[in-house]
């Protein structure tokens, strides 16, 4: 009976697809933000959020301020509890893959499965598209869309062409690709007095958190199959204008942005859908070549203001050199709270875009982010810390059945059998893939999308359903009530205290994870 309600509800969502997409193939875009809990977005009402060093607060003076997103949120759809992996990499790879790690093998940053050679010596870790060849561009491809990726790739030991887009700005640069000449903001290690420390290029001197090259000031950026580049992969800036208007003020979001706004010119000039896959760096911590004694985990970013229903932007003015800047006032301070401002600024810029184009009410807009923000959540298997995420779907011109917040379940997994519905591909019937579409889920009157989501953490599980949660230490916890600051959930100790159908939902999350629970014995091998 189950799979007949099913069938019916895929025919349902099939015929209302069509229906409201009858003329041309909608527009998708996915935007992927970094590092950020769901707790960080008003909409979400956690009474806590992180300020700029980190950690919680309750400081109204770091919350974030998104009117976009949540007309967007309110207007559309909402997912209280929507959860990824931890940390990015395995994260980003359930995101493209639609497949947990005991398929794609990308177990934890640092954790990644193994190639061999014929000789049986490790080589290098498995890139995505050997285990998983059936990814987001090649989706959108195969379905006959433009696809275009912009921002962070996360992708170790890739060739970057293999993934499904047709073009691509990253920031900074496709992994393993080597310095770009036209930036100095890098951290890297360095021997100083016969000790390795880590040394900011910039001031030519010991200092950083971490090794980086810049992905928000003066960034480092690469274009990938660019119409006007020589090349396949070339650094920019590339043109005399373009080295003329680069410097300390330039930065990569803003530039990710004018490169994705042209491919979408040039593919409606074409008549031409198109897929984008923006992974913006936006959310995540980063050393601030400009303040380089702060102790922020997150530098500025250029001054938005909301006002009558539009923004306004601030056009950035940066002088000085070698870690003595001065901003003229341009900058905001430190912290996610002004990250997440920005993405709502530009999220902004789409919708405007769109509209003016006459593409809004054929484009279907997704935002999320890939995990836990640092310093919270972020590589954290406790509770869910690590893995809740931001999740809206807005599409004016698609009819949903469902709109504002939703109590149901979704798994980033879910976002790839999702587009593929939309775009009208099919994956072959002995493909594996681990999410669920939620068309039926948003264009019917069901009340359930799935019954349990999944998360990783190397060789750790962790499981949740509506009434109880398994973290990746093995703590269970009472989930069927919602808790102020989305966390706060009652351990489960003595499961006489709790109902039977809580103790009947921790069985079925045990028989499940059997499955998935294989790190330690098919650690690199891929599944096709």
């Amino acid at each position: 009976m189950r799979k007949v309600n099913h069938l019916l509800l895929l025919l349902a969502c099939i015929f209302i697809t069509s229906s409201a997409w009858a003329k041309k193939k909608p527009n998708v875009i996915i935007l992927f933000a970094d590092d950020i809990s769901a707790r960080e977005l008003p909409i979400y009402g956690s009474s806590v959020w992180s300020p700029p060093e980190g950690g919680n607060t309750s400081d109204p003076n770091y919350r974030a301020q998104t009117p976009v997103l949540d007309k967007m949120a309110n207007e559309g759809v909402w997912m209280k509890t929507a959860w990824c992996a931890t940390v990015c990499s395995p994260s980003r790879a359930m995101m493209m893959t639609g497949r947990y790690a005991h398929l794609h093998k990308w177990w934890l940053n640092g954790d990644l499965g193994t190639e061999y050679s014929p000789t049986g010596k490790k080589t290098r870790p498995w890139p995505l598209y050997a285990s998983s060849p059936l990814q987001l561009g090649h989706v959108a491809q195969k379905a006959g869309y433009a696809t275009y990726w912009a921002g962070k790739t996360q992708m170790k030991n890739s060739d970057h062409t293999k993934f499904g887009f047709d073009e691509g700005v990253f920031t900074p640069g496709a992994e393993g690709s080597g310095d770009n000449p036209n930036t100095d903001y890098e951290v890297i290690y360095k021997k100083v007095d016969g000790k390795k420390v880590l040394f900011n290029i910039d001031e030519q001197k010991a200092g950083g958190r971490f090794p980086l090259k810049s992905y928000f000031w003066k960034p480092s950026v690469q274009l990938m199959n660019h119409p006007e580049s020589k090349e396949q992969f070339e650094w920019w800036p590339n043109t005399p204008e373009s080295k003329k208007n680069f410097g300390d003020h330039s930065y990569a979001p803003d530039i990710e942005l004018d490169f994705v706004f042209d491919f979408i010119d040039r593919k409606h000039d074409e008549k031409k859908p198109f897929f984008i896959y923006h992974t913006s760096h936006l959310g995540h911590d980063s050393f601030n070549w400009h303040i380089p004694a702060s102790k922020a985990k997150w530098p500025g970013t250029p001054k938005v203001e909301w006002e009558d229903g539009k923004y306004t932007r601030t056009e950035p003015k940066v002088t000085g050199d070698k870690g003595v800047y001065d901003l003229h006032g341009t900058i905001t301070e430190p912290g996610i709270h002004h990250h997440i401002n920005y993405l709502d600024y530009q999220v902004w810029c789409y919708m405007e875009k769109l509209k003016a184009m006459g593409e809004e009410d054929n484009t279907i807009f997704i935002f999320c982010a890939d995990n836990g923000t640092s310093g919270y959540g972020k590589k954290s298997p406790d509770c869910q810390k690590g893995c809740h995420v931001p999740l809206m779907i807005y599409a004016p011109g698609f009819n949903f059945t469902k709109k504002g917040a939703q109590d149901a379940l979704v798994n980033m997994s879910d976002i790839l059998p999702t587009v593929a519905e939309v775009m009208g591909y099919q994956f072959p019937t002995d493909y594996e893939i681990n999410g669920v579409s939620l068309m039926p889920y948003l264009t019917t009157k069901t009340q359930e999308h799935r019954d349990w989501i999944y998360a990783y953490h190397s060789n750790k599980q962790l499981i949740r359903g509506s009434k109880v949660l398994k973290d990746g230490r093995g703590k269970w916890y009472d989930v069927s009530n919602e808790v102020d600051d989305l966390i706060s959930f009652p351990v489960i100790k003595d499961w006489s205290t709790v109902s039977e159908a809580h103790r009947e939902e921790r069985k079925k999350m045990e028989a499940i994870l059997p499955q998935f629970d294989v790190h330690d014995k098919e650690h690199g091998e891929p599944a096709r």
